[in-house]
């Protein structure tokens, strides 16, 4: 019930339209959009992902909107990698190793509203479905094994960011995404916790 009242209060604050906290729309045109490219760090869950549940993460975050409609259409891409050695053996001249190599890959489909505020400034707030796939590589002594999953669940963004020149983008986004995989037949939360900067162009 909570969740369900969460998702209700998301889409009521999505469709509140741009004159209402910032003033009159400024784009008169009847597509827009921006395509920013975004740098931060993923904080996992450390239960399952410690000592690799901070890597740094990068992605493509793009939205479309057409006038007629008080929400963009988001389309975002987000990909973190880590790899580490692990101390496993101490045979009594020195530890051995396990090099475990993991990969997340998110892509997230959903809404997002951006109000048009003075001085180009653009907050935003943004819920969706994600799909995450994540896979994890574990080698020692010359032998390695791996395994793959892919997972589905929600995300939700809020951010802003500043359009210079009326085209260059420059702000910063966090976000939350919640999806659990299995991995050698154990599940593992690939969501989590996201922050860091964006930059990009606005059309």
């Amino acid at each position: 019930m909570q969740k369900v009242m969460i998702i209700i209060m998301l889409f009521l604050v999505l469709s509140i339209p741009s004159r209402a906290l910032c003033g009159t729309d400024k784009d008169t045109k009847s597509w827009t959009g921006n395509v920013n490219l975004f740098l931060g760090e993923k904080f996992l869950d450390k239960d399952d992902w410690e000592p690799m549940d901070k890597r740094i993460e990068a992605g493509i975050l793009m939205d479309v909107k057409h006038r007629s409609v008080p929400f963009s259409i988001a389309f975002d891409l987000l990909y973190a990698k880590d790899k580490e050695d692990i101390g496993s053996i101490d045979s009594g001249i020195g530890p051995f190793y396990t090099n475990v190599e993991s990969r997340i890959m998110e892509f997230d489909v959903g809404i997002r509203k951006i109000w048009e505020c003075p001085k180009n400034i653009r907050p935003f707030i943004g819920v969706g479905l994600a799909n995450i796939v994540g896979d994890i590589k574990a080698e020692s002594f010359g032998v390695s094994v791996s395994d793959e999953d892919i997972g589905y669940g929600q995300w939700a963004d809020i951010g802003a960011y500043v359009t210079l020149t009326e085209r260059f983008n420059i702000g910063f986004e966090a976000r939350w995404s919640n999806v659990q995989i299995n991995l050698y037949g154990a599940e593992a939360k690939v969501g989590g916790r996201h922050i860091g900067v964006l930059t990009g162009i606005h059309w």
